[in-house]
């Protein structure tokens, strides 16, 4: 069977600590490749050979001297790379693209999360995508505390942060959806197993596609 043939999509998953996105977008690669399409899947950050050794910096726990705004500008970095390397000539050549976090994340962690000035890093952000933003956002959300449990024992830098930063980070996502519901999709995973949460993103593609 030939490949299917269509314009460039970029898909990103989003979601707080132990919300499955991950999981998520490895079956949705694997689903759609299933059907022949062209589909490249990415994580942030990383999925480079220096994103990837940006991401070692910013998640290893013994970091713990890392400002802010150092903490803003690494992630951006990594996504600078990221986009000129693998997503700009991926979606020139239609694919579609998958990515586990993307801008939306920064926003939230490090907007919402730290205080920092969202517009500021909405700014910046647009600079380092080259304008490219996601065509559909699948938003995982799960209650806090049931996220941090599913995320396991041993965390990264990130995941040990206090249970307050991380209730900030869940309502910003969640405010992030209201604002632009056109693109954000918001499933609630603590009550769906994976395969239904599975099913209603593959349902969801299917009639973009």
């Amino acid at each position: 069977m030939a490949k299917k043939n269509i314009k460039g999509m970029f898909i990103t998953f989003e979601g707080s600590e132990g919300s499955g996105k991950s999981t998520q977008a490895k079956m949705l690669h694997s689903y759609l490749r299933q059907k022949r399409y062209s589909v490249v899947e990415l994580r942030e950050p990383g999925s480079t050979y220096i994103s990837e050794k940006v991401r070692k910096i910013l998640l290893n726990p013994k970091n713990k001297s890392i400002s802010d705004i150092c903490e803003v500008m690494l992630y951006m970095s990594a996504r600078a790379q990221l986009v000129d390397e693998i997503i700009k000539p991926a979606l020139a050549k239609g694919k579609i693209v998958i990515c586990d976090r993307f801008l939306d994340a920064t926003v939230v962690y490090q907007g919402y999360g730290h205080g920092l000035d969202i517009r500021a890093i909405k700014q910046i952000g647009n600079f380092v995508t080259e304008g490219i933003n996601p065509d559909i956002t699948f938003l995982l959300d799960i209650e806090t505390k049931e996220g941090l449990r599913r995320a396991g024992r041993v965390k990264d830098r990130i995941e040990l942060r206090s249970l307050r930063y991380h209730l900030k980070v869940r309502n910003g996502y969640l405010d992030l959806a209201k604002k632009e519901s056109k693109r954000i999709k918001v499933i609630r995973v603590d009550k769906n197993n994976r395969f239904i949460t599975q099913s209603i993103i593959r349902d969801f593609i299917d009639k973009l596609l």
